[in-house]
C-alpha cells in the first residue's frame, strides 16, 4: 500500500502547532461556556464550517446554543455568550457581531491566529491557534504546507472536540447521553 504523504503531513503539521496551544486557555473557554447563559456560535467560509459543527456537539451536550445567521437564532441577552472563530481576528461581519455583543453585556470568546486584532481586543477569553492567513497583514511568523488558512480551520475543529471533551467531563455526560440529542428525523 503506497502511504497517503500529504495526509500524514498534515497531521504532523497540525501535531506540531497543536503543542502551541495553550490548555488554560481552553479551559478558561470551557468554564465560561458553563457559566453562560445561551451561547451562540459565528464564523465565516471554512472557519464558519467548524464552528458550525462545534454549535452541533454543544447541543448535543444539551447546552442552549445557537449558530449566528441562521433565521432561528433569538436576540443576545446578558449573560450569554458570543464565540467566533477567525483566523484573521477582522472578518468584517464578525468584528461587527464582536462589537455588538461587548456592548450589550455579552461575552466575547474567540479562536484565532491574531488575538491582538479587533475580536481578539473585544474577546474576554482568546484561544491563540498558530497558522497564517491571506487575510491579514499581520505577518504571524507561522508558514504552513497547506493553502489559504486550512491548518487554523483544521486545528480550530480540534480544539472544538477537545473543549467538548472538557465540557463532558465537567458536565459529567457521557456519549451515550449526548446520542440522545442527535438528530432523529434524518
Amino acid at each position: 500500500m503506497k502511504k497517503a504523504e500529504e495526509l500524514l503531513a498534515i497531521c504532523r503539521e497540525l501535531s506540531e502547532d497543536a503543542e502551541f496551544v495553550s490548555g488554560e486557555d481552553i479551559e478558561k473557554l470551557a468554564e465560561l461556556i458553563i457559566k453562560s447563559n445561551r451561547i451562540f456560535i459565528a464564523g465565516a467560509g471554512r472557519s464558519g464550517f467548524a464552528a458550525r459543527a462545534f454549535a452541533n456537539r454543544l447541543m448535543h451536550l444539551g447546552l442552549t446554543v445557537f449558530f449566528v445567521g441562521e433565521t432561528t437564532t433569538p436576540s443576545k441577552q446578558a449573560n450569554d455568550l458570543l464565540i467566533i472563530g477567525s483566523g484573521s481576528g477582522e472578518t468584517g461581519s464578525l468584528v461587527t457581531m464582536a462589537n455588538k455583543a461587548s456592548g450589550q453585556n455579552a461575552s466575547v470568546a474567540t479562536i484565532t491566529i491574531y488575538p491582538q486584532a479587533t475580536i481578539g481586543a473585544l474577546s474576554k477569553v482568546t484561544v491563540k491557534l498558530p497558522g497564517s492567513t491571506n487575510k491579514s497583514d499581520i505577518d504571524s511568523g507561522k508558514v504552513s504546507i497547506q493553502p489559504m488558512g486550512s491548518s487554523f480551520e483544521q486545528l480550530s475543529l480540534l480544539v472544538y472536540d477537545s473543549l467538548i471533551m472538557i465540557l463532558m467531563k465537567k458536565l459529567n455526560k457521557t456519549g451515550d447521553e449526548m446520542f440522545k440529542n442527535h438528530a432523529n428525523l434524518e
